[in-house]
């Protein structure tokens, strides 16, 4: 057994906030509601985000729209990620979250989905470096808790303009910068390129999160080392395979990564997902949703394609999950008989 290291980094600072591990919960739309932080926080997330929300939307108390910025409470601290194009709207918005809860409020520069840039928010909102400022200094002013910011490298390659904005952003008050490493038009193509991360780093005081690609977990920690970040953001590669959180804690805190479950054990964690979805949501919610999350816990398994298929056309929980745990004993039979 080796001997345990000394951590490999230091806790995130956000204002009062000492969050350690400094591995955060990326903001996914119609993913990160509070049965999935609630769930995915004891593998080891020093803090998550909720799905981003629309400042606009709130302005009318949407019940779903509501739903979104809930929290259960085990998951705090908890930010709220705010998009939209209006400083004025955005300003109410985040009082609005504050008073919901929000340890944070966090601005959206970087969706790049037509449904947010169309309206020019999310990564839209790089194409003006001026509105961005404004943005920022609103949202600052209106709230008694710490602000940060979540951004890419620019609309496009002709026009990077992250450090800019990050020195704005600074400037303005805001506390922490996360920076995913594409353009907008890249959306996800292509690799997230970390020396622009490091080359942040470098250009501000604040706090800098790094975002991209970080599947692995010896990848992400070497990546977190090189750059210099102060936090790391996790997002798409933590969907099916949350155990990724836990071995990048192990070797922040100077451990050898714990090994990922069984086949079998995946599952059985897939049922107590589905299962949790399934009480706060109900059933005719919670299982076209799960379908999803379903799919990547399956990855790698036999007759995976046979299975997705399958609970496609399934509409009852229980015959879900029956069907979950007759695979389940099937992955042990084989495994007792290898």
């Amino acid at each position: 057994m080796s001997a345990v290291m000394p951590p490999v980094a230091s806790p995130l600072v956000i204002g009062p906030h000492r969050i350690w591990p400094p591995v955060i919960l990326a903001p996914m739309s119609g993913v990160t509601n509070r049965t999935m932080r609630a769930l995915y926080k004891p593998f080891g997330l020093g803090l998550t985000v909720t799905e981003f929300v629309s400042s606009c939307a709130l302005q009318y108390g949407n019940r779903r729209t509501m739903e979104m910025i809930d929290q259960h409470g085990i998951e705090k601290p908890v930010s709220t990620q705010l998009w939209g194009d209006d400083p004025g709207v955005m300003a109410r918005a985040a009082k609005v979250v504050r008073e919901c809860g929000a340890d944070i409020v966090d601005i959206n520069f970087g969706c790049p989905a037509p449904k947010v840039t169309k309206t020019q928010g999310g990564s839209a909102c790089l194409k003006d470096v001026d509105r961005c400022e404004a943005i920022m200094r609103a949202v600052v002013a209106a709230v008694d808790c710490p602000v940060t910011m979540k951004m890419r490298l620019g609309w496009s390659e002709d026009n990077l303009v992250y450090i800019r904005v990050a020195k704005r952003a600074q400037s303005a008050g805001v506390k922490a910068v996360t920076l995913h490493a594409r353009t907008a038009r890249q959306f996800y193509k292509g690799s997230a390129d970390w020396e622009h991360i490091a080359a942040l780093k470098r250009a501000v005081d604040i706090p800098v999160i790094g975002n991209g690609d970080l599947d692995e977990a010896h990848l992400a920690v070497d990546r977190m080392r090189r750059s210099g970040v102060d936090g790391i953001m996790l997002g798409r590669a933590t969907l099916g395979n949350p155990w990724l959180i836990s071995q990048i804690v192990d070797l922040l805190e100077g451990r050898d990564a714990r090994p990922l479950p069984t086949q079998a054990d995946r599952l059985a964690y897939a049922i107590v997902h589905y299962r949790a979805m399934v009480d706060e949501w109900g059933e005719a919610r919670a299982v076209p949703q799960m379908r999803r999350h379903l799919a990547l816990y399956l990855r790698a398994i036999p007759d995976a394609a046979v299975l997705r298929e399958r609970i496609m056309r399934i509409e009852r929980a229980d015959a879900v999950i029956s069907l979950l745990n007759a695979t389940i004993e099937r992955l042990r039979c084989e495994a007792l008989a290898a």
